[in-house]
């Protein structure tokens, strides 16, 4: 990218990354700000590089976000929020951005071969009912 075009705030781009951080589609900020919006309205104000004031306004009411980071956030900030926070160095389990490390203190395997001896156990009583049974109503039938 130019230097030019990661210092030029994109009004539309902003609000994606917004929404995303949320966690919210294009479907739900749609029903969210009334009833003239739709998921197509939506992406188109996502492409577009300038936003008027009043939608400006009724977007960053509905995020709960201020105006002025909609309206200034440039792509260049962007990358230096991500690589100031991005951190390989973490050996716990933690989300960071998008990416999550996680360093278990067990051994999965362990637990696996755990869970597979609990079912073998559970079918080894289930056919000893069974057995019980089957004992049961040979006796009922012979009497």
């Amino acid at each position: 990218m130019t230097e030019q075009k990661l210092n030029k705030p994109h009004q539309g781009r902003n609000i994606k990354r917004f929404r995303e951080v949320l966690g919210l589609k294009q479907e739900a900020l749609a029903l969210m700000m009334g009833e003239d919006w739709n998921q197509k309205r939506i992406s188109l104000l996502e492409g577009r590089e300038v936003i008027d004031s009043d939608t400006l306004t009724l977007v960053a009411s509905v995020l709960k976000i201020p105006e002025e980071a909609i309206m200034n956030l440039t792509d260049e900030g962007v990358v230096n929020i991500i690589a100031n926070t991005f951190n390989t160095h973490d050996n716990s389990a933690t989300i960071q951005g998008s990416i999550i490390y996680y360093n278990p203190t067990f051994n999965p395997i362990d637990k696996l071969v755990a869970a597979m001896d609990e079912n073998k156990e559970l079918y080894e009583r289930l056919l000893k009912s069974e057995q019980e049974k089957v004992e049961i109503l040979r006796n009922k039938a012979s009497q």
